[in-house]
This record gives C-alpha cells, structure tokens and sequence, in this order.
C-alpha cells in the first residue's frame, strides 16, 4: 500500500494534467545507487510493462514494478511548499537509514550500490 498526501496528491495530479498525454500515471520505482545502496525513481510515465503493479491512490493511477514493490510497501509520500519552493519527501517505513537528501535509502538486509553523494 502507498499513502499520497492531500496536497501531494494535488501537485502530481496537476503535473499529469500539464502534460495533456493521454493515459499518463506516476510511476515509483526503486533502484541500486545513491549514498545509501538504493535509491527512488519517482515520474510521469505512461507507457507500462507485463511486470507492473497498478494501484489508485487518490484517483492517481500509481505503476510500480513487481521488483520494487518490496521496497516501497507503505510508502507515505508528501508535498511541501518552502517559500518560493516546494517539493515532495517520501517517509519509507523499510528503509533503516536514509541520506541527507531523502533520496537514498539502505535496507536492512541488502546492500544495494552505495555510490558517493555529489
């Protein structure tokens, strides 16, 4: 299960709205890198695999393919507005460690691709 805020909700479906692409989802994946061994992939796609998993979270089709979804079960991701700036941050109840940026992650039992921070 993943859990979109209100507001973040309100941000992605204005960004598929933007694109005026037919059929548009938000996809989450996961992959090997970042200063903590994994890292999340987080975009508009709307072009989906044999291999995805399709939720409805606040009537936003998520796609997240069937090797993520071990990663990312309970994934709670949010919007916030910082002045003239905004962004999203993701809460990920798997991970144990995560790095300064909240873009990387470590896992308990895997090691991932821990690569350096730029």
């Amino acid at each position: 299960m993943i859990v979109i805020s209100d507001s973040a909700a309100g941000r992605i479906k204005d960004m598929i709205a933007e694109e005026e692409t037919p059929g548009m989802f938000l996809r989450l994946g996961v992959n090997p890198g970042g200063c903590s061994g994994f890292s999340y992939s987080m975009g508009l796609d709307d072009e989906e695999s044999e291999e995805d998993v399709y939720l409805d979270v606040q009537g936003i089709k998520v796609v997240i393919a069937k090797e993520s979804m071990r990663y990312l079960n309970g994934l709670e991701i949010d919007f916030e507005e910082h002045g003239m700036s905004g962004g999203f941050t993701i809460n990920n109840p798997n991970a144990i460690a995560s790095c300064g940026c909240g873009q990387s992650f470590k896992m308990r039992n895997e090691e991932g691709r821990p690569e350096v921070c730029d």
